[in-house]
């Protein structure tokens, strides 16, 4: 994977439980855990990672 810019999420928790993730990326978006860097990451190509922001966006999930 191409690094990309690391963000928390706007949506995580504020004791520590975040969820980071690059939007940035030509395959679409990577998600990863804050806690466990070093554990991988997933990277969902970018007309699933669209649908799922919009989902959220609408409170559907």
């Amino acid at each position: 994977m191409a690094e990309g810019t690391w963000r928390t999420s706007s949506y995580s928790g504020t004791r520590g439980e975040c969820v980071e993730v690059a939007d940035t990326l030509a395959q679409g978006a990577a998600i990863r855990d804050s806690k466990n860097r070093g554990a991988g990451h997933l990277v969902v190509p970018p007309m699933e990672w669209t649908a799922f922001l919009v989902a959220v966006k609408a409170a559907d999930l």
